[in-house]
């Protein structure tokens, strides 16, 4: 299934969905585009057929470079930005980082701003040697406001944020990586083909065990300790209630490949 709207491609194909940021040149964020991700979204989460979401930006030179600065002189003053950009935007990027599948950015050039903070909602981040990475709001009198500083923060460690955001300067390929901002770099031109070969892997995986898997480590950020634990030993059960629990366990003592059936 392939859907085309002004502002982004979605594709799905053997268990995988593939949005395509597409503003050219550039694919920056802009109030249509947030529109569309919203509506987009929430069908490809329910989706029996989708086990996997890859985001991407169409084109080599960006994945995104960040907010339409031209919308922002209509949102200048106080009580403006919030209601007219950033309750919106960050209910979308929200979607995105609670989707309850797998999800993997491959950033192709340079990633800024909201388009770093959009990267930073998915599971993975697959970047190329030249890829730079950046949240240079600071250099227009602001910061970034659509999660980044609690989702860069929570990947790199507050230090190393500050960093980021208060001198608006960006990093490369190689440092992002030590940082533990992105988990893979690729060959330039490669981000998309090596973020698929990571999405099909998944598909592949028992999918009710990936999702109550990661309900589980987002309980880690959400609650004490000792409640995490307690939550996690509730999906612990539920998963050992599926029809791909008991295949894999049959699988394990028979010595064969287990055949998920994701259920």
């Amino acid at each position: 299934m392939t859907e085309v709207s002004k502002q982004i491609e979605c594709n799905v194909a053997e268990g995988v969905a593939t949005i395509t940021l597409n503003n050219p040149p550039l694919n920056v964020v802009t109030l249509g585009m947030s529109r569309e991700l919203d509506r987009v979204l929430p069908a490809l989460a329910v989706d029996s057929d989708v086990r996997v979401l890859i985001l991407t930006g169409k084109g080599e030179r960006a994945f995104c470079a960040g907010s339409d600065i031209s919308e922002f002189p209509k949102m200048l003053g106080r009580g403006k930005i919030v209601p007219m950009k950033l309750d919106f935007e960050n209910r979308v990027y929200g979607q995105v980082a609670k989707f309850p599948k797998p999800t993997i950015a491959a950033v192709s050039g340079l990633a800024y701003g909201g388009g770093l903070e959009l990267a930073v909602c998915c599971d993975f981040i697959v970047i190329e040697e030249t890829t730079r990475l950046g949240l240079p709001e600071i250099k227009l009198g602001v910061f970034p406001g659509s999660g980044g500083t609690v989702r860069v923060t929570r990947r790199i460690g507050a230090s190393r944020a500050k960093e980021m955001m208060f001198y608006g300067e960006p990093i490369d390929a190689p440092t992002a990586l030590l940082w533990g901002l992105v988990n893979r770099v690729v060959p330039v031109g490669q981000s998309r083909d090596a973020a698929l070969a990571m999405a099909r892997g998944l598909a592949d995986q028992p999918n009710l065990a990936l999702q109550l898997c990661k309900a589980a480590i987002a309980l880690s950020y959400e609650l004490p300790e000792d409640e995490a634990i307690r939550r996690t030993m509730d999906l612990s059960d539920s998963v050992f209630d599926t029809e791909d629990c008991r295949e894999g366990v049959r699988a394990f003592f028979a010595k064969e490949k287990p055949r998920f059936r994701h259920r």
